[in-house]
């Protein structure tokens, strides 16, 4: 599934439209972050996880999807299973979000 873009407006739509939902929380000034998106890219077309959607939010400019999940540090990961937070956590471990992305399955 291709990575959708999401903000504070199109954030619970999405939550609803979608059963399984992982969320990478970055902001512009984040090394980490943007070391990270190219993984987070390459695992959004990995067909094993062809059924979740993968959003991108930047944390920043958009208080309440992060409020949503609780975000302390970036990047924040999150998953969401029709529409309820099971589990967030601040990492850059490649390992942790595919953990936490297979927890869905």
């Amino acid at each position: 599934m291709a990575l959708i873009q999401a903000n504070d407006s199109t954030f619970n739509e999405l939550l609803t439209q979608n059963d399984k939902v992982v969320v990478k929380y970055y902001a512009d000034w984040c090394g980490s972050c943007k070391l990270f998106a190219p993984k987070f890219r390459r695992l959004s077309d990995e067909d094993r996880f062809n059924k979740v959607a993968f959003l991108d939010i930047n944390a920043e400019q958009n208080p309440e999807a992060r409020k949503i999940a609780g975000v302390n540090n970036l990047p924040f990961f999150a998953v969401f299973s029709k529409g309820e937070l099971l589990k967030g956590e601040a990492t850059s471990k490649e390992e942790n979000v595919v953990a936490m992305i297979e927890s869905l399955q």
